[in-house]
């Protein structure tokens, strides 16, 4: 059906808007047999896929649509073309453009169709359904936890040196109360659908559960989760074992699951029988996290600090790791337990390593942003690329659109991402408080705004995210060691936020790179940069910006955690990547999974003060780029004489009696204590099997 068309430029009048809504009322029962296959707006087309009923409003422009999950609206230049279920769009045909675009990696082009942009920042269709690997069960009800901040400092836990150490004792000498397949039916990812397996969820729990009135009733089957097993060991006692992330036999640290059928005033015991890392946090004090349902509803109290008796210890089992169906080495494990007590009796409550930030949490938060018409004139939503299962990863453009080509053209580009390995939730907070400010009303963000151009990727491992890995995407590999990867289709996400740095530097410079992270074996915050040994006038420039950092965030930011040395096994990292791409600033942000041992020493960090992380880097970035180079010639002086007291203390020597630094920096810098996580280097898993699976010919 071809719509009546006024002649171009001529606005609708109020005449051809009622016949166009009196006809649409008239014929909202057609079948699709009815229609021609492309409907004409006044400065606009797109092609409908096959649905048997729609209705159509024409809208005059200027009227406010509001976008919704229910509704998909398309603007033009004279009128907008709102189209209401039970319509559905096919995205493949609605989305078709003939603009090609070429990508450069090395020498060799890779053609690619472009995607048509959003208008008004307001993506052309709601955000997409949370994607699973298809063998993956899941349960669809939703999962919200609310904000809260606790009113006092939480301290870290202080050891009394009678914790017990329980050793595992298994399925032989207890019950299994939960227990779900591991998530892998197959060795590598094949395919995603939303909302994951097509068949019934299965039952987690036993028939000696169901008999036992008090035990415990676990679950994780929902984003974020990872509880494998849970096997009752005594009265109130439960081993715990965590699902290793998919499709490999590694990394287990992150926890997140629901617990429920609890009794107030009883003191449980929780024992995770099979972490990886040798060390942690929780040596240090560290507590878990508790979140109440009932507390959250009757007191406005979400996540807070839990635990007492806690101890982290190296169990009697160990833990054979494979790699490609081979075994590669055999590592032993270590228990983390506690006891604690819920607050109410059947509640519905969770525990987990740290503040949880789904996938579809960044989805909320995003489509509060798009839909906040003040942002809109300076935050621009794009979706970079599909992850490995389809789930989409969002990149935002901020800047003020003020001044001519000239003016925009000159400006300085910020790059910051965030959560690569998806265990680390705290870099999604730090994100959120990065974007907040940033996009905040205060002079501060104006000038931000006007001065730089922001790319921003706040979550890079959507995939590994959703199905609650620790480190690794659902390739079975560590996507921050493979940003020099040539494999596209393997590694999207790093391969596109790599590709996307390259142009961005083509067109302008790129003063800050910065990749947040969180750490599980130090506390406070810090950065790990890159020394420049080539260039000795500029080798300690590197070292302004941490610095600076560590001046306004003086209470969580600590300098001398910072590392600069660029180790081989760290060759494929994000940091060191764009450094060698010619990003001179180019850092990862560390936060603790703890605490701070300044200021407020001894207490865990919150929400809110991973939040004032992203503020504080913003700040930290005015200082970095005033006019005025007073700070920065402070902060050199500052790093000439800490240099010049280090190499006294550590190599017995003294500087140059011309006051240069030939002394090289990486002889008295440590190791960065950084992941092991080179043991998930190499090939992606599914490449690795389909190639086992090819026949040779002898």
């Amino acid at each position: 059906m071809r719509a009546r068309r006024p002649q171009v430029g001529v606005v609708l009048t109020a005449q051809h808007r009622a016949g166009r809504l009196a006809f649409a009322r008239e014929h909202q029962d057609w079948q699709i047999r009815h229609w021609r296959p492309v409907l004409f707006t006044d400065e606009s087309r797109f092609t409908l896929s096959t649905c048997d009923r729609r209705d159509r409003v024409w809208r005059r422009c200027g009227e406010r649509i509001v976008l919704s999950l229910n509704s998909i609206t398309f603007f033009c230049d004279a009128v907008m073309f709102s189209i209401y279920p039970p319509v559905t769009l096919h995205l493949g045909q609605a989305l078709r453009t003939r603009q090609l675009v070429i990508d450069f990696d090395g020498e060799r082009p890779i053609p690619r169709l472009r995607e048509p942009l959003d208008l008004f920042a307001i993506p052309s269709t709601p955000f997409q359904g949370v994607r699973w690997p298809i063998e993956y069960e899941v349960f669809k009800e939703a999962i919200h936890h609310i904000e809260w901040d606790p009113p006092d400092p939480e301290p870290f836990y202080q050891p009394t040196g009678h914790e017990r150490t329980p050793m595992p004792v298994g399925e032989e000498k207890g019950n299994v109360v939960y227990c779900v397949d591991p998530g892998t039916k197959t060795s590598y990812f094949t395919y995603s659908r939303v909302g994951g397996s097509r068949g019934p969820i299965k039952s987690s729990t036993s028939c000696a559960m169901h008999q036992d009135k008090s035990t415990l009733a676990f679950e994780s089957r929902f984003e974020s989760g990872n509880l494998q097993k849970a096997v009752q060991v005594g009265v109130h006692d439960y081993e715990l074992t965590l699902r290793t992330d998919m499709y490999t036999t590694k990394h287990t640290q992150w926890f997140y699951f629901r617990v429920r059928n609890m009794k107030a005033g009883v003191t449980y015991r929780f024992t995770i029988v099979n972490l990886m890392k040798a060390s942690s946090l929780y040596c240090l004090g560290m507590r878990p996290l508790l979140y109440s349902e009932r507390a959250a509803w009757e007191k406005g109290e979400g996540w807070r600090r839990t635990g007492s008796n806690i101890r982290y210890y190296r169990n009697q089992h160990h833990q054979a790791e494979q790699d490609n169906n081979t075994t590669t080495n055999t590592k032993s494990l270590h228990s983390l337990t506690w006891t604690g007590q819920f607050p109410y009796d059947s509640d519905t409550c969770y525990l987990a390593h740290c503040y949880p930030y789904t996938y579809s949490h960044l989805q909320r938060y995003l489509s509060r942003l798009t839909s906040n018409s003040a942002t809109g004139a300076y935050c621009k939503l794009r979706v970079l690329c599909r992850s490995l299962a389809g789930n989409a990863v969002h990149v935002l453009t901020v800047t003020s659109p003020g001044g001519g080509w000239m003016d925009r053209s000159a400006k300085r580009a910020v790059v910051v991402t965030a959560r690569v390995h998806p265990g680390e939730t705290n870099s999604s907070w730090m994100m959120q408080g990065f974007l907040d400010f940033l996009l905040g009303e205060s002079d501060d963000a104006r000038l931000l705004r006007e001065t730089f151009v922001f790319k921003v990727v706040p979550m890079l491992n959507p995939d590994g995210v959703v199905v609650g890995n620790y480190r690794c995407s659902l390739a079975g590999r560590d996507l921050n060691r493979n940003y020099n990867t040539l494999l596209r289709d393997s590694f999207p996400c790093v391969w596109h936020t790599r590709n996307m740095v390259k142009r961005l530097m083509a067109e302008r410079d790129v003063v800050l790179y910065c990749d947040f992270h969180g750490h599980s074996r130090k506390n406070n915050v810090f950065m790990y940069g890159c020394t420049n040994s080539d260039d000795a006038t500029q080798r300690l420039h590197e070292r302004v910006f941490p610095l600076m950092m560590s001046k306004n965030a003086n209470d969580k930011f600590s300098f001398r955690s910072c590392k600069f040395r660029v180790h081989q096994s760290k060759e494929g990292t994000g940091r060191v990547v764009m450094w060698r791409l010619g990003i001179r600033n180019s850092y990862t942000m560390e936060s603790t999974f703890g605490g701070s041992t300044l200021g407020k020493k001894g207490t865990h960090f919150t929400t809110r003060d991973l939040k004032s992380l992203g503020y504080y880097l913003c700040d930290t970035l005015l200082d970095y780029c005033d006019p005025d180079p007073t700070k920065t010639s402070h902060c050199l002086a500052e790093l000439r004489a800490m240099l010049r007291q280090e190499v006294r203390e550590r190599l017995g020597r003294e500087v140059d009696s011309d006051g240069s630094l030939s002394v090289s920096i990486s002889d008295i810098e440590s190791s960065t204590s950084g992941s092991n996580s080179t043991e998930s280097d190499g090939l992606p898993v599914h490449l690795l099997n389909r190639i086992d699976e090819v026949p040779f010919e002898s």
